[in-house]
């Protein structure tokens, strides 16, 4: 038994962070619900303390808006919020990828072809969860190499609330980021271009833009008389 050692608080903050940002990303907490520590904490397991450290943390990260005194809730998914995380965090991207690519072994860039193939095939059976692991994975690799942990810990941050997007937009019967793309940008990487693997990098970044202003086309649809969702 003295292996066994208490779990620290840190963890268990962690670990009601993820799980619920993951309930938000996934849409199993849909936006404007209204949420209460005690009853994740309930859910989860854990004392309210914990919670409570995850919703400010979720608060600072644009997932969750809080009133004191009144309510904790999941906030709109906002086309201008997701253009600007997908800057942030392509611009990142872009960053490490200059660092990485003449760092890159054999063993990296296969574990990056490894990875596309399970997202083209998760892609293929609309897996949603499978194929935005297998995103992550590839993506991965080029900040791992980088060192950069500054820039690893802004794409962590940001990168939730374009996943909200991404995630509607493939149950709507769209596709995540193009496996033709991630073959793009790992042909790039296994020739050490680096000035190419950057150049694919934006334009994976820019789809999710384009993702970010079809948002915001719809909702102005919505809101207009006549339009798509009146009525």
């Amino acid at each position: 038994m003295g292996a066994i050692r208490p779990v620290g608080r840190t963890l268990l903050r962690d670990r009601a962070y993820e799980a619920i940002r993951d309930a938000i990303v996934a849409g199993e907490i849909e936006p404007g619900a209204v949420v209460r520590d005690a009853d994740l904490a309930e859910r989860l397991g854990l004392s309210r303390a914990p919670v409570r450290e995850a919703f400010s943390r979720l608060v600072d990260e644009g997932l969750l808006e809080s009133k004191p005194q009144s309510y904790t809730r999941v906030t709109p998914l906002v086309a201008a919020d997701v253009r600007d995380a997908a800057a942030v965090v392509g611009a990142m991207h872009e960053l490490v990828t200059r660092v990485a690519v003449p760092r890159l072994t054999g063993a990296d860039v296969d574990a990056m072809r490894a990875a596309n193939a399970r997202f083209a095939a998760a892609v293929a059976d609309g897996e949603v969860d499978l194929a935005l692991r297998a995103d992550d994975a590839l993506h991965d690799v080029l900040v791992r190499v980088s060192g950069n942990r500054a820039a690893a810990a802004t794409v962590a941050r940001y990168t939730p609330l374009i996943r909200r997007l991404e995630r509607r937009r493939f149950g709507e019967g769209g596709t995540c980021r193009s496996a033709g793309l991630h073959e793009r940008l790992i042909e790039a990487c296994a020739a050490g271009d680096v000035d190419a693997a950057v150049r694919v990098t934006a334009e994976i970044w820019r789809t999710l833009a384009d993702l970010a202003d079809d948002l915001a086309d719809d909702v102005a649809d919505s809101e207009t008389p006549g339009g798509p969702g009146s009525g």
